[in-house]
C-alpha cells in the first residue's frame, strides 16, 4: 500500500468526498459503539452538506485533510474550547478520523500534529475507543474525570475529556 500521505487545509471542493469517508470512519470507529440500525441513518450527503459549512468557518478553526494518491483518507479540526472551566485560548481538538486502513502509518499524527498547537488542549473521545486513548496518550493526554453522554444518532455514546 503507498502510504505517503498528503495533509493540507479542507478546501469547499472537499465536501462531497469528506461526507463519505466521515460515514466509513463511523462505521470503522463506532460499530462496537452504536447499533447497526443507528449507524445506518448515516448519510454522506448530509455529511458534505455540514462539510460544506465548516469550510467556510473563519481562520480560528482549523481543519485539515490527509490524502494518498489524491483520496481523502481521513480529516482532523480544532477550535477554541467551549468548555466554560478551561482557561481562555484553550484549544480544543474538535474531530479527527481515519480510514482503519491507514492507522498506524503516522498519517493520524500528521495531521493532529497540523491543527493541535503544542502545550494544553483538550479533546472528547468515547470512553470505549482505546486505540484513539492510546494515541492522545503518546501526545501527552489524560483523563481529567469529565465524563458526558451525548446523543448521536439516536443514541447514547458515553465520552470522556482528555486534557494535556
Amino acid at each position: 500500500m503507498n502510504t505517503t500521505v498528503v495533509v493540507r487545509p479542507v478546501e469547499e471542493a472537499d465536501a462531497d468526498s469528506l461526507g463519505r469517508v466521515h460515514a466509513a470512519c463511523w462505521h470503522e470507529t463506532y460499530d462496537h459503539l452504536l447499533t447497526a440500525a443507528a449507524l445506518s441513518k448515516l448519510r454522506p450527503e448530509r455529511l458534505a452538506a455540514m462539510w460544506h459549512g465548516i469550510t467556510t468557518r473563519g481562520a480560528q478553526y482549523r481543519q485539515v485533510v490527509a490524502l494518498v494518491e489524491g483520496e481523502i483518507i481521513g480529516f482532523a479540526g480544532s477550535a477554541p474550547t467551549h468548555d466554560e472551566d478551561q482557561p481562555a485560548g484553550t484549544r480544543e481538538l474538535t474531530v479527527m478520523y481515519l480510514l482503519k486502513a491507514y492507522q498506524g502509518t503516522g498519517a493520524g499524527q500528521r495531521m493532529f500534529d497540523a491543527v493541535v498547537d503544542p502545550g494544553p488542549s483538550i479533546l472528547w473521545v468515547a470512553a470505549d475507543n482505546p486505540r484513539a486513548h492510546a494515541f492522545y496518550a503518546r501526545n501527552g493526554y489524560a483523563p481529567d474525570g469529565h465524563e458526558k453522554v451525548e446523543e448521536v444518532l439516536g443514541e447514547q455514546l458515553h465520552e470522556v475529556r482528555l486534557v494535556r
